[in-house]
């Protein structure tokens, strides 16, 4: 079957039922197919990612599994009546699982999606993390806000100052020049 037939079944056919297997990070996971058949293979769904076939497992004991990504050996395997284990679970293995039989009108199984009691808590803090992070800006955009109120106020306070301190000066220039203007004319008025 090509990859894209693939994909496109998986995709449509998620309507299936899905069960949730909670598991902890670094445990051993078992999962049974419902199908029963002599061929399946094995896909992982991810939420980003197309479907992956992970491998095709055969019902006689004497074929091993193929596997079309050699690294997936050390992680997958199968038992008796295609039930998948998972070795050492990682996140790189959340997502949702499906046996699908191998011939050409393919059946879904149902699927089964693995996520970590840790995730909840991951969500969690990581939420925590987020308000704080969001109340430290906040904190700091205040505060930032408040300089500048304030370096506003004293400089708005130094031109008032300035502005009547020039008044005052003018007012006191002023009489000062009066005053002398009287007292000019009064010496240089004739007796």
């Amino acid at each position: 079957m090509k990859i894209k037939q693939l994909q496109i079944l998986v995709l449509i056919c998620c309507q299936a039922a899905v069960a949730d297997l909670l598991t902890d990070l670094g445990s051993n996971v078992i999962i049974n197919c419902d199908l029963d058949e002599n061929e399946v293979y094995w896909i992982l769904l991810k939420t980003a990612d197309p479907p992956t076939v992970i491998l095709r497992s055969f019902s006689t004991q004497t074929k091993s599994p193929f596997y079309p990504n050699k690294t997936f050996r050390k992680k997958y395997s199968v038992q008796f009546k295609h039930r998948l284990v998972i070795n050492n679970v990682t996140a790189d293995e959340l997502g949702v699982y499906y046996c699908m039989n191998t011939e050409t009108l393919p059946k879904l199984s149902n699927s089964t999606r693995i996520y970590f009691t840790e995730s909840v808590q991951l969500t969690e803090c990581h939420n925590q993390t987020q308000w704080q992070i969001i109340i430290m800006i906040s904190c700091l955009m205040n505060g930032l806000l408040l300089i500048l109120l304030i370096i506003f106020a004293a400089r708005k306070a130094e031109r008032l100052e300035k502005s009547v301190y020039n008044a005052d000066l003018q007012t006191k220039v002023t009489y000062r020049l009066s005053r002398c203007k009287t007292i000019a004319s009064t010496i240089s008025a004739p007796r």
